[in-house]
């Protein structure tokens, strides 16, 4: 069945356990060529004409123009725009002119850069050309290192290496360094938030090594759709940038959906499971025979998912499985015959977290389905644009969840289809990003003592030196520590060390890993973890030795883990008083305590049990915005009444904040106390899940009563009549709440 013809029965399909609020057409969208620039030579003309690419898209010439005359770029264009050539044209072709030119290629992921190396490598064997490129990552045998440093024309990393096995060890990669004229990052939106910070002072130890050699290379960045592209690549490269987004590639027509499930409860509000109604659609579009991506928001609704998904679509007799999960916690060799899968067409289906959001090379998908609102805007057109070669109709649709952003977006089409996306955040200057770079850097090369590394480089340097890590002698820091730096710090989260999943049996082995915060609810005890289908039992978790030991299982539920959370405030960074609330922003101490689990069975969502948990209290240090209420803003409540009130706004401004924000709910946390310790009134704290937290909390200071008035709106217009996901609840972290109270507080402030 032609994706049209699904489509239109899919509309108009009554059983569906909802409505779509939404039904977009864009039309297709002819391509905008111009000729190739007169500085690429005939022989890669030839090599492009080979390939079917007689012309370029306007932005990928602008582009090159702009590379081969030294300016540092960011590209910005929709996915599938052929912004590989931007970079990959210019690049050899500067090679070709001289051969002792090097290029270093930094994407997020492994996988990524796998994927870009094969399109590397098809241009330069179409140009018969003699430039060698290589892979430079955990996954490059020893014996290949040395050939990849002294011999790679073009070396293709990732971060995380750069950040532990290049730079500390630039002695050894001299050729290099002395002859790196670029330098490019793709996927420039994935660098925002912790990890932002941190490239971003992985790229200033990158620049500093390169004056030490006598080099200076050229930027060339990548980017999806954001608000603040040219904004974000200047933070993260620590200079101006060309900012090239006159997209010329073509599209085909495209339909995009937002799906409503129904409401299921109306007095508490609550609607049929987002991932049940993602389900319903998935199946009709595989059975109409279109290829389908389905996006699910964390790796326990991705198992979910494809279980329910490979009970509508059978397995060929002794042949591989239709459908396949994909998701971080897969091992590489999974991941890899997902994604060759996917390209050959042998996969129908592919249930995946954000993990495939990114620009891996998986061949053009008929249809996506997102199961609930990703967190931000940039993120659902990403996971949108994963649908659609560049003549065919596509179809995308979001099928929202009961929470209150969710329930925004859906009731609000211009917000994700109209409005421009959100900017990316960073903070490389958070101190505790910052002085762990700074040790880095010292590590890699002598500071001299007028030297800037960031706003507070200098302070740190006088610290390490007062603590014996470095020593001052004839201008110049030195490193004096017998550790080595980089190994103690993690680029992606603020914790360095991740939990090993062992299935036992006579033969132990691997199956997967998670990280630090996501053990306590995802592997204690008796939990169930799910991976690739499959259900396990955490038989026992070692947590000194960071380490699950599982077995296989066949049950009929899953399991959901609550976590107790304390806060007190350590120090506030501004304050803005008005007559009835006085909001802060600040640092903050969090702890948290995994509790208790609840047995929830698959199909019905019920719950069938509980058990308690056992693993030691956690500690982090983080920044929090709040919000105090005077006394006369809180009177006319008994003290429960008003922890009710409080903890539905927490809830509430957890939800909206991220579309201010370009982040995930989970990225924020609430907090409500009656009567705070620090401010002596009844205060709400949205805090940051990430230790020293990355610019969220300030921002929300500063859009404060744009952020009240969205909350207000929300709660005002929620049909509900105590509180739902919509708005205030109904729960949060497993405490009642009142939307009648919550309301009130709100409406007090105005």
């Amino acid at each position: 069945m032609a994706l049209a013809d699904s489509l239109e029965t899919l509309r108009s399909d009554p059983s569906l356990p909802g409505e779509f609020t939404t039904w977009h057409f864009d039309p297709p969208r002819a391509a905008d060529y111009v000729p190739f620039p007169v500085a690429v030579s005939q022989a890669l003309v030839d090599a492009l004409s080979g390939q079917g690419i007689a012309q370029l898209y306007n932005h990928q010439a602008t582009a090159t123009e702009a590379v081969i005359s030294g300016k540092d770029v960011c590209v910005v264009t929709p996915t599938a725009s052929g912004k590989t050539l931007c970079y990959n044209l210019p690049i050899v072709q500067a090679i070709l002119e001289q051969p002792e030119t090097r290029a270093l290629y930094i994407f997020p992921t492994k996988a990524l850069a796998q994927d870009q190396l094969d399109e590397l490598h098809g241009l330069i064997t179409a140009a018969g050309a003699d430039i060698k490129t290589f892979t430079y990552d955990g996954d490059t045998p020893a014996d290949a290192r040395r050939s990849v440093r002294s011999a790679g024309h073009v070396v293709i990393t990732n971060p995380d290496m750069l950040h532990t096995a290049i730079l500390p060890h630039h002695t050894k990669w001299v050729k290099l360094f002395e002859n790196l004229r670029y330098v490019v990052i793709d996927e420039l939106h994935q660098y925002r938030g912790v990890f932002g910070s941190h490239v971003s002072n992985v790229i200033h130890r990158l620049r500093r090594i390169c004056r030490f050699y006598g080099s200076d290379p050229v930027f060339i960045c990548c980017s999806a759709t954001i608000a603040n592209p040219a904004e974000l690549a200047s933070r993260v490269i620590g200079k101006e940038v060309t900012l090239v987004d006159n997209n010329g590639a073509p599209s085909g027509g495209k339909v995009t959906a937002l799906f409503n499930p129904s409401v299921v409860n109306r007095e508490l509000g609550i609607r049929r499971s987002a991932l049940m109604a993602a389900r319903e659609i998935a199946d009709r579009l595989i059975s109409g025979g279109s290829q389908t991506i389905v996006f699910a928001p964390s790796r326990v609704s991705v198992e979910l998912l494809l279980t329910y998904l490979r009970q509508g679509v059978k397995k060929p007799l002794g042949g591989p499985e239709p459908v396949e999960g994909y998701r971080s916690g897969y091992l590489p060799n999974e991941r890899r015959d997902v994604e060759r899968r996917l390209r050959s067409g042998e996969l129908r289906a592919v249930v995946a977290t954000n993990a495939l959001e990114l620009g891996i090379d998986i061949g053009g998908l008929e249809a996506a389905v997102v199961a609930g609102y990703p967190g931000t805007v940039a993120s659902t057109r990403q996971q949108f644009g994963r649908a659609g070669r560049r003549n065919d109709l596509a179809f995308s649709v979001l099928v929202a969840g009961s929470r209150a952003i969710d329930q925004y977006v859906v009731n609000h089409p211009e917000y994700l289809l109209e409005e421009p996306p959100e900017a990316g955040l960073i903070d490389p200057d958070n101190l505790q990003i910052l002085a762990s770079h700074v040790k880095c850097a010292a590590f890699e090369l002598p500071f001299s003592e007028d030297e800037d590394f960031g706003s507070f480089g200098q302070e740190i340097l006088h610290v390490l030196a007062e603590a014996g890590v470095l020593n001052l002698s004839g201008g110049r820091y030195y490193w004096m520590a017998e550790s080595y730096p980089a190994e103690q710090v993690s680029l992606r989260t603020a914790q360095i060390d991740n939990f090993v999943i062992i299935e036992s049996g006579v033969k132990p082995r691997v199956i997967g890993e998670v990280d630090r915060p996501a053990a306590p609810v995802l592997i204690h005890d008796e939990a169930i973890y799910m991976h690739g289908g499959q259900q396990y039992h955490v038989d026992r978790l070692d947590w000194e030795e960071k380490k699950a030991y599982v077995s296989r299982v066949n049950v009929d539920y899953y399991t959901d883990a609550n976590l107790a959370v304390d806060l007190k405030v350590l120090d506030s960074f501004a304050e803005e008083s008005e007559p009835r609330a006085l909001h802060a922003h600040g640092e903050v101490a969090v702890t948290y305590l995994a509790t208790i689990f609840k047995k929830i069975k698959l199909e019905t969502q019920e719950n069938i049990g509980w058990g308690k948990i056992h693993l030691p209290q956690e500690d982090f240090h983080t920044a929090s915005y709040w919000l105090a209420f005077s006394p006369e803003a809180s009177t006319g409540f008994d003290q429960e009444a008003l922890q009710e009130g409080l903890w539905g706004i927490a809830h509430l401004l957890c939800n909206i904040a991220p579309i201010f924000l370009m982040c995930d709910a989970r990225d924020l946390h609430g907090v409500a106390q009656v009567k705070s310790p620090f401010t002596d009134r009844p205060t709400v704290f949205v805090y940051e899940t990430v230790a020293s937290g990355v610019g969220f909390s300030s921002h929300l200071f500063a859009i404060r009563q744009e952020l009240l008035h969205s909350a207000r709106t929300a709660v005002a217009r929620c049909q509900c009549s105590a509180g739902c996901p919509a708005c205030v609840g109904p729960d949060y972290e497993g405490r009642v709440v009142s939307k009648r109270v919550a309301r009130e507080l709100l409406e007090r402030l105005q």
